[in-house]
């Protein structure tokens, strides 16, 4: 081994995590409350123990290096390693400590807090660090091995992902309490198509799902509107923007409070599984470990909880999709 690389510190490693994240000298030197000609002096200092530049400038924008790819790389297992060792460390001191990196699709943050929680008071000194990202960006997460566990749906079946189902997510049609179809009886899918449907973002775990489906019953919409996130697409169908299909979980407020009425399709809803996810290689942390096990073993409270989330009858177990 290079002996420059010995005399890497794991402060700059730190500060090239930031630099990395971030994509910016000034906004990294921001966070870690150091002047930016601090950072640019460590990542100076680094690039010469490394022998070759990590950054660099086209135009405004910062851009990695192969190099920089190939230390980003190194000094996620160095981290790692790290959390994994004081982990260890604090389980042979009888409790257990540290960091949860938890990845999960927006549409799971309903639902995900409680599940934490829940975790949380079995291991009180056990922390969250919880991003909430789109399918798309989870399955980039999970490509650079940036979390301990995942949660999303429609698991991808050519990564060699081993995943759990823990629990249905119920995606439903909604619409305004004053809106035609919500003053009607039993309804077809097919019955949805005059109207303007508001559909999640590329990339959405709930779109993916829905445009599948449609595919499948041959249903089409001429009229959509593309939205950004569950919480706008909630409030344009409480404006009377349109109908669409979400979780049920986003919308258990409003169901109950009368703001949206759930359309009574009758090929709704579309059931699909929230997993636990993580790479057939990857070795987790004792806190992973023990989150893994408590999805496992805590069956019965995880859909106790689910069902006074969602604040409806709990759902057969047939409809769980596949599992490990």
């Amino acid at each position: 081994m290079r002996k420059s690389l010995m005399r890497l510190t794991l402060r700059q490693l730190q500060i090239f995590h930031e630099v990395c994240d971030l994509r910016s000298y000034s906004r990294a030197a921001e966070e870690m409350s150091l002047t930016q000609p601090a950072v640019s002096l460590q990542i100076r200092q680094l690039e010469e123990l490394i022998g070759q530049p990590l950054f660099d400038y086209v135009g405004k924008k910062l851009y990695m290096t192969e190099a920089a790819e190939a230390l980003q790389r190194a000094s996620r297992d160095i981290f790692g390693r790290l959390e994994n060792l004081d982990m260890q460390l604090s389980d042979m001191q009888g409790s257990l400590q540290g960091q949860l990196k938890l990845a999960i699709e927006s549409s799971a943050k309903y639902f995900v807090p409680h599940l934490f929680a829940a975790f949380k008071r079995q291991h009180p000194e056990v922390q969250l660090q919880l991003t909430v990202v789109n399918r798309a960006q989870v399955i980039r997460r999970l490509s650079d091995n940036r979390d301990d566990l995942v949660i999303m749906s429609m698991v991808p079946q050519d990564m060699g992902l081993e995943f759990l189902p823990f629990l249905n997510n119920p995606i439903v049609a909604v619409a305004p309490p004053d809106h035609p179809l919500s003053l009607q009886g039993p309804l077809r899918l097919q019955d949805l198509e005059p109207y303007t449907l508001l559909l999640r973002e590329a990339g959405s775990g709930t779109r993916l799902a829905c445009e599948e489906y449609f595919k499948e019953k041959r249903v089409h919409f001429t009229q959509t509107v593309e939205v950004a996130s569950a919480e706008a697409q909630r409030e344009c169908v409480c404006a009377g923007l349109g109908v669409a299909l979400l979780t049920r979980h986003a919308v258990n407020m409003e169901l109950a409070t009368g703001g949206l009425r759930e359309l009574p399709v009758e090929e709704l809803p579309l059931y699909r599984s929230w997993c636990l996810v993580q790479a057939k290689a990857k070795r987790l942390s004792p806190v992973a470990h023990a989150f893994l096990g408590f999805i496992r073993s805590e069956r019965v409270q995880i859909s106790v909880l689910a069902e006074r989330f969602a604040g409806l009858p709990r759902v057969p177990a047939s409809g769980v999709q596949g599992s490990r």
